[in-house]
């Protein structure tokens, strides 16, 4: 059994995944280099304000934060709540607003490993189109159900170019986070098969550059050209929201919109 790592290792290896120096991190901290080297070398205990600061300038995730307290020997100090719990009612109020505010066009919530947590009417219809049932059965990750072979892959027009951002996009929250799940999955989907005629890689230079990587998703006869954004809750002291993102999707044409809308409201949203 190995022993668990001290306070002075574990922030000298997230300074140094930040690409940070110890002179870098003692300007940002506004602390001596001297003070900070005797911390990482345990020849100096900190303070628990001390790790909490030194946290704060190397964006190390809630979760991680309450791992260096224990580590320094405190208690941790941030609450990891479930998404339905009383105390957080405003946060679950706002994202069922925006969720159903979003409606027809697709709007959904996951949490730090990508694992759906709520979604709209919209998702909801689009996700009948996977037929696997076994993907849709929860906890569902909605990065698999994207580039599994068996889900919504084969029906991804711009296959290698929608996979290379979502890889691209998991790549540097593995190492922002240092997430050994997050890691698995990044393994797990960069070994999946490409559905057959998928072009790799990004557009073709031939053809004009857009605004952002779309997501183009076959609908019968119909292609879907979907953008997207992310929102996260400002400054959250609660590990569940500071994990939580909200995915929404917009119509990148008016053909889209016009499809979405008739998908809404029972059409097949089909030419």
């Amino acid at each position: 059994m190995h022993p668990s790592p001290s306070i002075g290792a574990l922030l000298r290896d997230w300074r140094q995944q930040r690409r940070f120096s110890q002179l870098d991190l003692a300007l940002e901290a506004e602390i001596s280099q001297k003070h900070l080297s005797f911390v990482e070398s345990g020849r100096s205990q900190p303070s628990r304000e001390m790790v909490l600061l030194l946290a704060e300038h190397l964006a190390v995730p809630l979760r991680e934060r309450n791992a260096l307290l224990l580590a320094a020997g405190y208690a941790p100090i941030y609450l990891e709540r479930p998404l339905d719990d009383p105390a957080l009612k405003a946060a679950r109020s706002a994202i069922d607003l925006i969720l159903k505010g979003h409606e027809p066009y697709p709007a959904l919530a996951v949490d730090r490993h990508w694992t759906l947590l709520a979604a709209n009417g919209a998702v909801t219809r689009l996700l009948g189109l996977v037929a696997n049932a076994e993907l849709l059965r929860p906890p569902v990750n909605v990065l698999r159900l994207s580039l599994h072979p068996d889900g919504l892959a084969p029906l991804i027009v711009n296959f290698g170019e929608w996979r290379g951002h979502l890889l691209a996009r998991l790549r540097q929250q593995v190492r922002a986070t240092a997430d050994g799940t997050l890691g698995a999955l990044l393994n797990e989907l960069s070994a999946y098969s490409q559905p057959a005629g998928a072009v790799k890689g990004r557009r073709d230079a031939e053809t004009e550059p857009g605004i952002a990587v779309p997501l183009q998703l076959r609908l019968g006869e119909s292609v879907l050209s979907l953008i997207s954004t992310t929102t996260v809750f400002g400054t959250p002291v609660d590990i569940t929201l500071s994990e939580l993102a909200l995915e929404t999707f917009f119509p990148a044409n008016s053909a889209t919109a016009d499809a979405l809308h008739a998908l809404a409201a029972g059409g097949s949203g089909m030419a």
